[in-house]
């Protein structure tokens, strides 16, 4: 089951929420899954965490349930950092399009926060 869904900025791949606690991708042209391509080590199950790529594509990612953000490498698929976000669910991320070292996360504690 999938929850939520962020593009590869190329639009080849599509990065999939999962509540089995990872989140998979999926190759656009034919919907197929790319098994190499598995980002384990939050935990989101039951909740529909949001996923997003950076504006380089280079990195993957993610809130979860204990308000922690996941930031993975896109090519090694391996946690390249992981923070406290926010008390409670950080339920969305996303990084700032024209100022890229820029990240911005909200969580179930009612706060939006703005990262460097």
């Amino acid at each position: 089951s999938s929850g939520i869904n962020a593009e590869y900025g190329t639009g080849k791949w599509l990065a999939c929420q999962s509540m089995d606690n990872k989140i998979t991708v999926f190759a656009t042209q034919k919907l197929r899954l790319n098994r190499k391509k598995e980002f384990k080590g939050h935990m989101v199950a039951g909740y529909a965490c949001q996923c997003n790529f950076s504006p380089d594509s280079a990195y993957l990612v993610s809130g979860d349930a204990d308000g922690r953000c996941f930031i993975w490498d896109w090519k090694t698929t391996k946690v390249y950092k992981r923070f406290k976000a926010h008390e409670g669910v950080c339920i969305g991320c996303v990084w700032l399009p024209h100022e890229t070292s820029k990240l911005v996360t909200c969580g179930w504690d009612g706060k939006i926060k703005l990262w460097d």
